[in-house]
């Protein structure tokens, strides 16, 4: 009686996490996690995050709170879709954080090193999404 070897490849929609993959999908969590505790304070109190009377460059701050969470939060869970080797993750991924980068260009008038800090954040993770890329095939 003939035997099937077991399946050792992974589907074509999905990947290998290498060292980078998974550095990116915890960066990238970092990142969530900032934004969504910057969206939370800005939400529940917009005078702690005022800064000399300036503001943001777009909207009122509980307004910019609300993005600023609802990125954080998909890109939290984008973060968990990379780390478990799910394929659709790496697009929503540069999706939402060239979004929350752009976020932060809009919010550097008043806080410009966290929305540097954060946007230093956003590039390495572009950069590790795009260029480190190992397909499974």
């Amino acid at each position: 009686m003939a035997t099937t070897a077991p399946r050792t490849s992974v589907p074509r929609d999905e990947y290998v996490p290498s060292g980078w993959i998974s550095f990116a999908g915890i960066m990238l969590f970092v990142a969530a996690f900032f934004s969504s505790i910057w969206g939370l304070a800005a939400i529940l109190n917009d005078e702690v995050v005022t800064v000399g009377g300036r503001g943001v460059m777009v909207l009122d701050f509980t307004t910019w709170g609300w993005v600023s969470l609802v990125l954080g939060v998909i890109m939290g869970l984008t973060a968990g879709g990379l780390l478990s080797g799910r394929g659709w993750a790496r697009v929503v991924a540069i999706v939402f954080v060239t979004l929350n980068a752009m976020a932060q260009v809009a919010a550097f008038s008043a806080f410009p090193l966290w929305a540097l800090a954060v946007l230093a954040i956003d590039c390495i993770v572009i950069y590790q999404l795009t260029a480190r890329w190992v397909s499974a095939r």
